[in-house]
C-alpha cells in the first residue's frame, strides 16, 4: 500500500466558507472516474483518489495531483480485500473521514452466447464490476456509519436492468451492482447514509470511438456529463434520494 505522504490536516474550505466534502473516488484514472475528479475538484472538494498505479494519476490529472492540501492519490488493488481496507484507512488517516463515495471500477466483456462464454469472462465480469463495489462499500460504510452521515454512489449500467444476447456476463455483473445498491441503501439510510447508482448509457470514449468508429457519437453520453449527475446525487439536493438506479444513457 503506498500513498503520498501528507500531514493529517483534515477536509479544507471553500471559498463560500463551507466545509468541503472528502471525496473517495476509484478508478481514479479512467474516463469518468477522472472526469468525476475534475468536476469535485473545480467545485472545492477534498479528493482521495484510488488507482492501482498512483503515478498515473500525476499523468491525467496533473493539477489535481500537485495539491497537497486537497488532493492524495493511493495505489489501491480493487480486487484485493486487504489492499481497500489498507486505502481507505490511509484515507482515514489523511482526511479524518469520508463523506462521499464514488465507484467508477468497472469493466465490459460481451459477444458470446451463455453456451461458449467461458468461466474465466463470467467471474472476471462478477469480480470487477460487482465484487469490487461490495469490497469497497464493506470497507467505507462502518466510518459513514460511524460519522452518521454519507453519499455513495456507484455505476452500474443499463443492462444491468434487462439481458440481452451475447451480454450475459455484464449484465448479470451490473445487475448485481444494482441489487447491492438497493440492498446497503436500505440498511444504511436510516443512519444518514444515501446509497444510488447511476446507469450510463454508451460512454463518449475515445475506447469506444475506436471500437465503433461508425457510430453516431452525438448520441452518446459523455463523461463529465455523468460526472454532474454524480455530483447532484453527492449533494444535499439529493438528500430524499434512497437506492435508486439513475438513467443516464444519453439519446442512446
Amino acid at each position: 500500500m503506498g500513498d503520498r505522504e501528507l500531514t493529517d490536516r483534515g477536509p479544507q474550505t471553500t471559498d463560500r466558507g463551507q466545509r468541503s466534502a472528502v471525496v473517495l473516488i476509484t478508478g481514479a484514472t479512467g474516463n469518468l472516474g477522472a472526469a468525476a475528479a475534475r468536476a469535485f475538484y473545480a467545485a472545492g472538494d477534498t479528493l482521495a483518489l484510488f488507482a492501482r498505479k498512483p503515478d498515473k494519476v500525476t499523468a491525467v490529472l496533473p493539477v489535481i495531483s500537485a495539491d497537497g492540501e486537497r488532493a492524495a492519490a493511493f495505489s489501491v488493488d480493487m480486487s484485493d480485500p486487504d489492499s481497500i481496507e489498507s486505502g481507505v484507512q490511509a484515507v482515514i488517516a489523511n482526511f479524518g473521514r469520508v463523506d462521499v463515495l464514488v465507484n467508477t471500477v468497472g469493466g465490459y466483456r460481451a459477444g458470446t452466447p451463455v453456451h461458449e462464454t467461458p468461466l474465466e469472462t463470467w467471474e472476471f465480469m462478477q469480480a470487477l464490476n460487482a465484487r469490487a463495489a461490495f469490497l469497497i462499500s464493506r470497507a467505507v460504510v462502518p466510518h459513514m456509519l460511524a460519522q452518521k452521515s454519507g453519499k455513495i454512489i456507484h455505476v452500474a449500467a443499463r443492462p444491468g436492468l434487462k439481458g440481452a444476447r451475447n451480454a450475459a456476463a455484464y449484465s448479470a455483473a451490473k445487475s448485481a451492482v444494482i441489487r447491492l445498491t438497493e440492498s446497503l441503501s436500505a440498511e444504511v439510510k436510516e443512519a444518514g447514509i444515501n446509497v444510488n447508482c447511476i446507469l450510463p448509457g454508451t460512454i463518449d470514449t475515445p475506447q469506444n470511438r475506436a471500437a465503433m468508429p461508425t457510430a453516431d457519437f452525438s448520441r452518446w453520453v459523455a463523461p463529465e456529463a455523468l460526472a454532474a449527475v454524480i455530483r447532484f446525487l453527492a449533494s444535499a439536493d439529493a438528500a430524499p434520494i434512497h437506492g435508486a438506479a439513475i438513467p443516464a444513457y444519453g439519446l442512446s
